[in-house]
């Protein structure tokens, strides 16, 4: 009831596109912007290109984050997140968290799942491409971000649930806690920089969570 609930809500946002053409995309927005193709083919042989694009910093009119669905290079529908583009097929969903994107993925009809390809100019398709080429350095670079989000938790976990139990409420009927973690305050900082690093590295394979956030 509740994913149902949520899916008309994201369907209500949907607006229109004029057919805009697709901007290309910048070395400069490598960190700012997203961008994510599919191409879905016709029992007659004929096909679309769906293109996705992202930027996280939101529009510079209002500063709302949107996604814009193209067709074939034109814009077909553009919506604030989360989105849910109705697509051939099925549709699209787009999500974005802290350090990028969550979700971009083509959902079908009969439940099955496609992630959209990340554009090669951009930070994903570059993270993409070095897995495909060199599939140990990335699985190494993998195992490091993660190592650094659980680090990133065991620090901010701990001082979270000191600052909590400290509240009056909980203090007088539960008593406080004491975080077992104490660190220099430039050892904080530096943990919380490797946490971001490590976080922004899973975005880039849309593998962040909400656990990267808390980390972070």
């Amino acid at each position: 009831m509740t994913d149902g609930w949520r899916d008309r809500l994201a369907a209500r946002r949907v607006r229109p596109g004029a057919g805009e053409p697709l901007p290309r995309f910048r070395w400069w927005q490598l960190f700012g912007r997203s961008l994510r193709t599919l191409t879905l083919r016709a029992p007659d042989g004929s096909s679309a290109t769906y293109a996705v694009d992202v930027r996280r910093a939101g529009d510079g009119s209002d500063g709302a984050v949107r996604a814009r669905l193209y067709l074939d290079g034109a814009l077909l529908a553009h919506s604030t997140l989360p989105a849910r583009f109705p697509v051939a097929g099925g549709h699209i969903e787009v999500a974005v968290g802290t350090f990028g994107l969550r979700r971009c993925h083509h959902v079908r009809a009969d439940g099955g799942e496609t992630q959209l390809a990340p554009d090669p100019s951009s930070a994903e398709g570059r993270r993409a491409q070095l897995h495909r080429t060199r599939p140990r350095l990335s699985g190494l670079i993998g195992l490091v971000s993660a190592g650094l989000v659980i680090a990133g938790l065991c620090v901010t976990v701990p001082q979270l649930l000191q600052a909590v139990s400290q509240a009056p409420p909980i203090a007088d009927s539960i008593g406080t806690f004491t975080s077992p973690v104490r660190l220099p305050p430039a050892a904080s900082v530096l943990i919380a920089i490797a946490a971001v690093i490590g976080s922004t590295e899973r975005a880039l394979r849309m593998r962040s969570s909400w656990l990267d956030d808390l980390a972070s």
